[in-house]
């Protein structure tokens, strides 16, 4: 992998995280105003999918928001194992 790939790859998970982060936050400020329109669960897993689990467990654990729900629960530590495990054998097939 380039020095230039690898910095955008950086840039793009930094960027993700924070939206993950700042969505976990939002739909936990729209949940106490009792709003309809929330952030779908499925935007928030997305969010995660696309590399922003890390930034969505810390906005878990930080707002108190999604706790509760065993698929959060769960499903976000999971992802985040899953992408650790990808990083791991990328640098490892890199190191070859």
């Amino acid at each position: 992998m380039t020095d230039s790939l690898k910095l955008l790859l950086a840039g793009w998970l930094l960027a993700i995280n924070l939206i993950a982060f700042a969505l976990m936050g939002r739909d936990k400020a729209l949940a106490k105003r009792e709003s309809r329109r929330r952030i779908p669960e499925r935007v928030l897993f997305l969010s995660a999918l696309l590399g922003g689990s890390a930034g969505a467990i810390l906005g878990m654990q930080l707002f108190r928001h999604k706790t509760r729900h065993w698929y959060f629960a769960a499903g976000m530590p999971a992802i985040l194992l899953a992408q650790l495990a990808l990083a791991a054998w990328l640098v490892l097939r890199e190191s070859l």
